[in-house]
C-alpha cells in the first residue's frame, strides 16, 4: 500500500490502525461533513458484560445556532463541539479502568492517556487528533501524515479508506487474535478500539498490526 486517505477517529478500531501502519503516507480527512453512528465520536471496548460503546455527546447545528433543524443541514467534522454538559470524561474513564485496570499494560499507559479524560477539549476534531498523538507514540510509530485542506470527492492517487469510520457498516476484515481480560468468560471480541489492543498487547501491538493482512 501506497498513500491512503482516512478519517481521525475517537481511538478507532483495529482495523484503522491495520491500515495506517501499513500506509507509507497518511492524508487525514479534515474537510468532509458530520455524520452519526460512526467512529469520529464512538468506540467499542471489552468490559465484563462483553462489547461496550462509549459515546461522545455533540452539540448540533440547531442547539449552536438556535435556529430549527433543517433536513440536508450539514456540519464540517472540523466545526463539531463537544457537549461537554454531561460528564462524558469521567464516565468513560471510569469505564476504561474498570474494563482493563487488570490487563498487562493498563497502568504502564495509565499516566499518558489519563490527560485526555480530565482536560476540557471544546471540538471533537481536536480531541480525536489527541487521541491519535496517544497512540502513535503508545505504537511507537513514526507516521508520515498530512491533513487534508479541501474535500477530496474522488481521489485519483490516494486508496480511499474513509468508509472505515462507519461503525455500523458491514467490514470484510479479519484478524488474528490475541489475549483479552474477558475471553475466557465471552470469548474474543474482533476489531475493537485500538486501546484494548494496546493495553492487552503493550509494546507488542505494533508487530501485531503489522503481522495483519490488509483485506478491505
Amino acid at each position: 500500500m501506497e498513500e491512503i486517505l482516512i478519517h481521525p477517529a475517537y481511538f478507532g478500531p483495529v482495523s484503522q490502525f491495520v491500515a495506517l501502519v501499513k500506509a507509507d503516507k497518511v492524508h487525514f480527512e479534515n474537510e468532509d461533513n458530520y455524520q452519526k453512528q460512526t467512529y469520529r465520536n464512538r468506540m467499542y471496548i471489552y468490559d465484563s458484560n462483553g462489547k461496550l460503546l462509549l459515546n461522545i455527546p455533540i452539540k448540533h447545528r440547531s442547539a449552536l445556532t438556535g435556529e430549527p433543524k433543517k433536513a440536508g443541514k450539514h456540519q464540517l467534522y472540523k466545526e463539531v463541539q463537544i457537549e461537554n454538559d454531561f460528564e462524558w470524561q469521567k464516565q468513560h474513564w471510569r469505564a476504561l479502568k474498570a474494563s482493563y485496570q487488570t490487563s498487562p499494560f493498563f497502568e504502564f499507559y495509565e499516566d499518558e492517556i489519563y490527560p485526555l479524560y480530565h482536560k476540557k477539549y471544546d471540538y471533537l476534531l481536536d480531541f480525536n487528533y489527541a487521541c491519535l498523538e496517544f497512540v502513535t507514540e503508545a505504537l511507537q510509530l513514526d507516521m508520515d501524515f498530512s491533513k487534508t485542506s479541501e474535500y477530496i470527492l474522488h481521489p485519483e492517487d490516494k486508496k480511499d479508506l474513509r468508509p472505515l469510520i462507519n461503525a455500523k457498516g458491514k467490514l470484510n476484515f479479519q484478524h488474528q487474535e490475541y489475549t483479552q481480560v474477558f475471553q475466557d468468560k465471552l470469548g474474543f471480541q474482533p476489531n475493537l478500539s485500538i486501546l484494548d489492543l494496546i493495553f492487552n498487547e503493550g509494546p507488542n501491538s505494533l508487530n501485531f498490526l503489522e503481522a495483519q493482512e490488509f483485506k478491505f
